[in-house]
């Protein structure tokens, strides 16, 4: 179950990076980031942080989890699974990277707002 939770929280082992020198957030920042955001993953796929702590992972099909800053790092579940999984978040001005403990990391920018 911790493989789905990686494979979801994850859109690909690979990132480009698009800024210039990541810097690990603290809790507050990691929260402050994320909460209310979508950001896109260069595979595609795209990723709503709610502030009731439900996030919304979208590759094709809705996949609904938790988030939540434990530690002060971003971590999420998802159902079935009651196991969370936790990242450093980092930033580069630019984008977010979520970094594993095996250091995968996986980059989103912010989504465009329309107005």
């Amino acid at each position: 179950m911790r493989q789905i939770a990686l494979m979801i929280a994850l859109s690909s082992a690979v990132s480009p990076v698009w800024g210039g020198e990541w810097r690990s957030l603290s809790g507050e920042e990691v929260r402050a980031a994320l909460e209310g955001k979508r950001l896109v993953y260069s595979s595609g796929a795209w990723q709503e942080f709610r502030a009731s702590g439900r996030t919304l992972y979208n590759a094709g099909h809705d996949s609904w989890g938790y988030w939540d800053v434990r530690d002060g790092k971003y971590c999420s579940a998802w159902p079935p699974s009651d196991l969370w999984a936790c990242y450093t978040l980092e930033s580069d001005g630019e984008a977010l990277r979520f970094v594993g403990e095996s250091g995968e990391a996986t980059t989103g920018r912010y989504a465009e707002t329309e107005e």
